[in-house]
């Protein structure tokens, strides 16, 4: 990525690789949008007290694996997630969050609708979030 001009924000591509494939390579970017995804991608995966030197960051949602999801579960999980949101990505305004159950893929998608604050340009993403881990490895 050579251009260095974005104002939402550039950072390295999650996880971590290299153009080219060599260590000697530059690391792969991503910018404007797909940044802010990122970004919030990283931040419902990764739970407080997992960021070294940052112990508040990133979302409680893992809390919520074994419950049982009943309207006040998914209302506590909902505020859960926008206030993780409105403290580490400020980028955007949370407009909606909602809870897909897949129980037979032992997952539930959760919808985020949000509007880019710079942009004014609203948009969405979906977070799968796993109950049973490793439900989506390939055969090794």
């Amino acid at each position: 990525m050579t251009d260095t001009k974005t104002f939402l924000g550039i950072a390295w591509n999650y996880p971590p690789r290299f153009q080219g494939g060599g260590s000697s390579q530059p690391t792969e970017m991503v910018a404007n949008e797909a940044n802010i995804q990122q970004s919030i991608m990283t931040l419902l995966s990764t739970s407080p007290g997992e960021r070294v030197h940052r112990y508040e960051y990133g979302c409680p949602i893992r809390e919520y694996a074994f419950e049982m999801m009943t309207a006040s579960t998914r209302t506590m999980l909902r505020d859960r997630i926008e206030q993780s949101i409105i403290l580490f990505e400020p980028r955007v305004i949370v407009n909606r969050i909602d809870f897909e159950e897949k129980q037979d893929e032992g997952k539930m998608n959760i919808l985020i609708d949000y509007t880019i604050r710079q942009t004014n340009r609203r948009t969405n993403m979906v977070y799968p979030f796993y109950f049973v881990e490793g439900t989506d490895l390939v055969n090794l």
